[in-house]
């Protein structure tokens, strides 16, 4: 295998933009931005979409994809992705993958076939959402275990979407998860990747970042950007209204928090978020680390990464 991309991942507000684009310019590469909000239009300020101004002339894949009202799945992401990738390559370039969202990336460089793992078929997913609700969790996990005791047993009782995903993959299929997870963890990856993470060496910096960065969307007119999504028939309920940000805006507009209340509820689900994030990472042990402190840029880091890269 001689295709070989770069990811640049990490927790929100670590710079990944930045340094994503300044590598880019060095390597004459192309960025794939692997952001599960970001794929969205009108959908800007609240997932830190790259600007005009930040993009410096860069391609970027993978943004405004999708209408907000869509259901989008992480097989389509890939296809898209992958597809994107290849002409990338096809033109002589370098793919950059970079963004947060760890499944898309994991997914990407795996090479997983989706193809036991069929995109949502709305009619079983309701009546299976129903069932759970009517006999509850452990019932329902149960009845799993019956068809799949492997996921089953991984599965908390409250993880409604896990549970009634893998009844549904097995109904739709006859083949479970966990089978179909051992069968693409066998295949071959799709790409041989350079993988680099950012981080602050202090987990306070890294929430203060993250703090003044729900500031400064406010500033920017986050708020309002919730609310043309709701004057457009938007359903506070949808897939992409449960974004961080979106989410706690749209409850503000229905009266369920003050705007006070909706601006530390979206800091405080942002550093879960992060937390969150760091946690999946960890578990990639050829993760190249990059910590940042406050007194550097992440263009500083840019010789770091590119004898990463050259070795």
């Amino acid at each position: 295998m001689n295709k070989r991309v770069i990811v640049i991942t990490g927790p929100t507000a670590t710079g990944k933009t930045a340094l994503s684009v300044a590598l880019a310019e060095a390597l004459s590469g192309e960025i794939i931005s692997a952001d599960s909000m970001q794929i969205y239009k009108g959908m800007d300020i609240g997932t830190a979409k790259v600007t005009p101004g930040e993009a410096r002339g860069i391609p970027h894949h993978m943004v405004d994809i999708a209408e907000p009202e869509e259901s989008f799945s992480v097989s389509r992401w890939v296809d898209m992705a992958a597809a994107a990738c290849e002409d990338i390559f096809a033109r002589g370039k370098t793919p950059i993958i970079a963004g947060g969202t760890g499944l898309y990336i994991d997914s990407l460089l795996s090479g997983r076939d989706f193809a036991a793992a069929p995109d949502v078929d709305e009619a079983l997913r309701e009546k299976l959402s129903l069932e759970y609700d009517s006999i509850g969790g452990e019932a329902f996990r149960e009845k799993l275990r019956l068809v799949d005791p492997e996921r089953a047993e991984k599965l908390h009782p409250s993880d409604k979407k896990r549970l009634t995903r893998a009844m549904e993959v097995y109904l739709l299929t006859g083949e479970t998860i966990s089978a179909h997870d051992r069968r693409t963890r066998a295949l071959p990856k799709r790409y041989e990747s350079l993988r680099v993470a950012l981080t602050y060496k202090n987990r306070d910096t890294l929430y203060e970042r993250i703090d003044r960065r729900v500031d400064l969307m406010v500033e920017q007119g986050l708020f309002a950007e919730v609310e043309e999504l709701l004057r457009r028939g938007l359903a506070e309920g949808s897939t992409a209204m449960q974004a961080i940000g979106y989410k706690e805006a749209a409850a503000y507009f229905a009266g369920h928090l003050s705007r006070e209340e909706a601006i530390e509820k979206i800091k405080q689900e942002s550093r879960r978020y992060a937390k969150r994030q760091l946690t999946w990472l960890r578990r990639d042990s050829a993760l190249h680390w990059i910590y940042r402190d406050g007194a550097l840029s992440p263009e500083d880091h840019l010789d770091e990464l590119l004898a990463l890269w050259s070795k």
